[in-house]
């Protein structure tokens, strides 16, 4: 069994991926993308999830190396771990423009088939 720091690099991105593999994180690195930091109560306002759930999806993102924690007096802020995060955020959001795109294209030529007659 390998250790963390043993992992091949195929495992490693896919522990990657298994950190955005919820629409709440991905929720919470986008807003973590759009400011330096924010803290607890910001991104509970922000994503309106409860104060538990909140928690576990940030322990995830923690233990994946998405995000860093910084505890200030009783306010505890958070902020991406790097800032290729946002790139590969960035990333993913051009390519689902694209596959859209293409879904709608698609969708746009099955609209403009002739129509079929049925059986009664």
């Amino acid at each position: 069994m390998f250790s963390s720091e043993q992992l091949p690099l195929y495992e490693r991105k896919a522990n990657l991926f298994k950190g955005l593999a919820h629409p709440y994180r991905v929720r919470v690195l986008e807003i973590l993308s759009a400011a330096p930091e924010a803290s607890v109560s910001e991104l509970l306002a922000d994503t309106g999830l409860e104060a538990s759930h909140l928690s576990q999806h940030l322990a995830v993102l923690r233990k994946y190396g998405l995000v860093v924690s910084e505890r200030r007096a009783n306010i505890v802020h958070y902020r991406l771990a790097h800032s290729e995060v946002a790139d590969l955020l960035q990333a993913a959001r051009q390519l689902l423009t694209g596959m859209l795109h293409v879904s709608r294209k698609q969708l746009d030529s099955l609209e403009n088939l002739p129509g079929i007659a049925g059986r009664r």
